[in-house]
């Protein structure tokens, strides 16, 4: 009875730090935090042209996107048509 109490709690203890291990270590190892702007370095440089998150004045508005007179949206619908069921944009 002592012996399997003493490998169900060998048994948990290891499954805990198995499960809790990685999680631990993610948390206190890593890359460190970047420092709040500093005057004397100067900031780092811009993402090459096709790695750069768009801003809001970039972006084409909505409205264009559902016009039925667009050439790009009559292509898209008759595409559609032709081919029912599959999946499109997967």
């Amino acid at each position: 009875m002592r012996k399997f109490v003493t490998t169900k709690l060998i048994t948990t203890m290891t499954l805990l730090v198995l499960i809790a291990g990685p999680a631990a270590i993610a948390q206190t190892g890593g890359t460190p935090r970047l420092p709040t702007a500093n005057p004397d370095k100067p900031p780092p440089p811009e993402a090459p042209i096709g790695h750069r998150q768009p801003r809001a004045d970039q972006v084409p508005p909505e409205k264009n996107l559902s016009d039925p007179n667009n050439p790009v949206n009559k292509e898209d619908a008759a595409l559609d048509r032709k081919i029912r069921s599959i999946c499109r944009g997967c």
